[in-house]
């Protein structure tokens, strides 16, 4: 089963955040549904807790990069004229 986990580690390391949310749809849509044996089951858990951190991590991606660009500018004077007073206090 060490192959197995290896093989999705690496498959879900390439897929997008789309890709990886419409596949753990389908993978909690057949959880839900029931009727697979329990290899199967927990073959479907680690595949979906794999899709969950794929996309964790590109909303924590997502994130930095809002954070940063809401965060402005890094300091007076960087041309952009958006220091807030500066101008008031200038003259």
């Amino acid at each position: 089963m060490t192959d197995d986990g290896t093989t999705t580690a690496a498959a879900t390391g390439t897929l997008g955040y789309e890709q990886a949310r419409d596949e753990l749809i389908e993978v909690v849509r057949r959880l839900e549904a029931g009727g697979t044996s329990l290899e199967e089951s927990l073959a479907l858990w680690e595949r979906g807790e794999a899709l969950a951190k794929v996309c964790r991590h590109w909303l924590e991606g997502a994130r930095a990069r809002l954070d940063a660009a809401l965060a402005g500018p890094a300091g007076p004077g960087d041309g952009t004229g958006t220091e807030g007073g500066t101008a008031a206090e200038a003259g």
